[in-house]
């Protein structure tokens, strides 16, 4: 799964000889809950029963196999990214550090397979790793990215004001 996630692919679990299994709502439920265990890196990922030898559910996992495939290549609009990050922010605040707030100021999405995202913000090493996994899951929960990894990086943005006079102009 960590290798799966470090290479930035999409998963889909398909297992096979499900004619066989005696119980089968039990054995799928604790396969579902094994797989969010052990693949807690990738959330949301597909589980497809299947037959090969019966040829049942081949049509399921190439519908699961398509439907991670569209989301792995996923683009998500500048516009919209940034109204999500504003209703983030104003429903979890970053936490303060020094006594003083990280500000993200803007996200942007600069490639796809897997999602990548770049959010700016004010002191990026300040923002503690779990924010940045609240912001990943709210991003994967709104925008409909289940079983891909995410890719989110911080970066510091420019400052406007940087190398200009703090001296103040008079009026003549």
């Amino acid at each position: 799964a960590e290798m799966i996630a470090s290479e930035g692919r999409a998963v889909v679990v398909a297992v096979n000889k499900w004619d066989l299994v005696a119980d089968k709502q039990k054995t799928q439920k604790a396969m579902r809950e094994t797989i969010e265990e052990k693949m807690s890196q990738v959330p949301g990922v597909a589980l497809v029963t299947i037959s090969a030898l019966g040829e049942r559910g081949l049509d399921k996992l190439m519908a699961a196999a398509l439907a991670a495939y569209d989301t792995w290549n996923r683009r998500v609009s500048t516009p919209d990214l940034n109204r999500w990050l504003q209703e983030a922010v104003s429903r979890h605040a970053p936490p303060a550090s020094e006594g003083r707030r990280v500000r993200l100021r803007y996200i942007t999405q600069p490639s796809t397979r897997p999602p990548t995202f770049v959010a700016f913000c004010s002191r990026p090493a300040e923002l503690p790793r779990s924010y940045i996994r609240y912001l990943t899951n709210s991003l994967r929960q709104v925008f409909g990215l289940p079983g891909v990894p995410i890719r989110f990086s911080l970066k510091k943005g420019e400052n406007p004001y940087a190398g200009r006079s703090t001296r103040v102009r008079s009026r003549r």
